[in-house]
């Protein structure tokens, strides 16, 4: 056994037990976080405004503290651009997060001393604890992939500006920077294919024994080392023993991925976003994701049903119920305070308090009152393609509202392994599931209103090609599941198979 497995085993021991001591205080961890939060606060710019000096229960935060969204906070964050201090947070971030957002254009999000550590030790622990239950401490004394973006930072009021996962890679401690790769150069790479090539380049030869990313991006990453090299992943890399995911739903990606490695493999979930690290797989036996209730994070959950009303119910962690849709609202010690992120999740557990992301709360069809969700998509297309023996690249979903006398539908655009014979046998089945899941859009079927969906066949990379043609091909950008009007589906049809 080499120095650093056998130097972390007894770390992720250590962890893996204060972390379960935790789950047993979750719910007094969050209020005793709430009320330190709103002392730190109270001679800010925004606690004065909201009389911070007043709160103190959760319902006189409820009182008077309303859900924001980006847009509602932007005003606070031009004056800490401007070079304010004191605004959201006492001084000034040590970092703004860049991100894209789909109303908001680009969105700065505050990192402060206080938060960065909520950022850069969950990860670690998701790792520490995976080290604890499965055993497997080897993956440390090989090469482990942290793709970022770029790390090369710009200066916004005078503070230091990029990417999440480019800050983030400031903070990678030294014992892990020797097993660190693509190198910093390559991380540097704007453009998406160029650096996927480069990347492919330096790994292709080396002991690769965990890789990180979102799920479309690794399969392009084996996509592109099984074209160069003419071997399973597995093969190439004997020793890869684990992958780090997040930011969509694992699922759909799973069979293809496995047969790109040519053999199973461990993998570990992560819910990370600019705004916080919320939750990650702590267990390899439990469905879910721990939530991160003692990270300087405060949580409400609002039903989703009510996220549009203008006093909606607002839970805190003791409230909630195992199975229920909410959308989830953070306030946290980077100065965001009741700030709707734009996820919505499920409990899975209360004790302890797992979750499962559920989707997007913009990212849904209700075009006729049906009000899909990602999850009930997903969860078709699995049992679909496992009963069918179907392999699906990738999907997006749309209405499509008839201007003639013709009936509406659901229109979805699938990018297959392998275009199946029958379309219109999957396309009966993909209805007959949703309409399992969705007791609205049955009801909008058998009463005549919306015909079964219909498929549009999205040709080999298609959606590569798509997500190139905007600009936003590779890294953290995904194609949304749903979408309530037709601006990507519109877009897709010249990338349909002929």
């Amino acid at each position: 056994m080499k120095i650093k497995s056998l130097l972390a085993k007894p770390f992720a021991s250590i962890v893996h037990r204060q972390i379960k001591k935790g789950m047993l205080t979750a719910t007094e961890d969050q209020f005793a976080i709430f009320h330190e939060l709103i002392k730190s606060a109270s001679k800010t710019e925004f606690g004065k405004e909201h009389g911070f000096d007043q709160i103190k229960t959760h319902a006189d935060f409820v009182k008077k503290v309303p859900i924001r969204d980006y847009e509602k906070f932007k005003e606070y964050i031009e004056k800490i651009k401007q070079g304010k201090h004191n605004v959201l947070w006492k001084g000034q971030p040590i970092y703004f997060a860049k991100t894209s957002g789909t109303t908001s254009g680009v969105k700065y999000i505050p990192i402060t001393k206080e938060s960065i550590p909520n950022h850069i030790n969950t990860a670690r622990n998701a790792l520490l604890c995976y080290m604890a239950e499965s055993g497997n401490s080897q993956f440390a004394n090989g090469k482990l992939i942290f793709l970022s973006g770029s790390p090369e930072l710009e200066r916004i009021g005078g503070i230091p500006t990029g990417r999440l996962s480019g800050i983030v890679n400031h903070h990678i401690p030294k014992y892990l920077r020797s097993n660190q790769m693509p190198s910093y150069e390559t991380n540097c790479i704007e453009e998406w294919e160029q650096k996927l090539d480069k990347i492919v380049e330096e790994t292709i030869n080396e002991n690769m024994t965990l890789i990180s990313g979102i799920p479309p991006w690794v399969q392009m990453y084996f996509d592109r080392l099984i074209e160069k090299s003419g071997k399973k992943i597995g093969e190439l890399f004997p020793n890869f023993s684990v992958i780090v995911q997040g930011g969509v739903n694992f699922e759909p990606y799973k069979s293809k991925l496995t047969e790109s490695i040519g053999r199973k493999i461990d993998t570990i979930e992560l819910f990370p976003a600019s705004e916080g690290f919320f939750a990650f797989q702590d267990t390899l036996t439990e469905p879910g994701m721990l939530l991160n209730t003692n990270s300087g994070i405060f949580y409400e959950f609002i039903p989703v049903n009510e996220i549009n009303n203008e006093h909606p119910t607002r839970l805190c962690l003791k409230e909630v119920t195992v199975g229920v849709n909410y959308a989830l609202i953070i306030s946290n010690n980077a100065g965001l305070w009741a700030y709707n992120i734009g996820d919505t999740i499920k409990f899975v557990s209360i004790n302890p308090y797992r979750i499962v992301v559920t989707g997007r709360i913009k990212h849904f069809i209700s075009a006729f009152g049906e009000h899909v969700i990602a999850e009930e998509v997903e969860s078709a297309v699995l049992k679909v393609t496992d009963s069918l023996n179907i392999a699906i690249t990738e999907f997006t979903v749309a209405p499509f509202i008839s201007t003639d006398n013709g009936k509406s539908y659901h229109e979805w655009f699938i990018e297959f392994e392998n275009i199946p014979q029958d379309i219109d046998k999957l396309s009966i089945e993909l209805d007959h599931q949703l309409r399992q899941k969705n007791v609205y859009y049955d009801d909008l079927i058998r009463g005549n209103i919306l015909r079964p969906l219909k498929i549009s066949v999205i040709k080999k990379n298609g959606f590569i090609d798509y997500m190139k043609s905007i600009g936003k091909l590779g890294g953290q950008n995904k194609v949304p599941r749903l979408s309530n009007d037709r601006k990507i589906a519109d877009a897709l049809y010249p990338f349909i198979s002929q």
